[in-house]
């Protein structure tokens, strides 16, 4: 009869609060990007089409109704 065992990768020490919050400064959350939009200027995240003028890389995309 054998035993099968498995071990572990266990650490030899407590890591302590102070090393373990050093490792973590590098944890933050970051503030979202934007950028402004070519043509109408309005605040828009990149990669995606403007809300206000519905243009993507100087294509519109999105026709948009004057309401005037």
């Amino acid at each position: 009869m054998r035993l099968e065992l498995q071990l572990f990768a266990v650490p030899f020490r407590k890591v302590s609060k102070t090393r373990g919050r050093k490792r973590r400064t590098h944890y933050k959350i970051s503030e979202n990007t934007t950028t402004t939009c070519p043509k109408c200027g309005a605040t828009v995240k990149p990669h995606r089409v403007c809300k206000e003028c519905g243009t993507y890389k100087g294509k519109e995309i999105i026709k948009q109704e004057d309401a005037a």
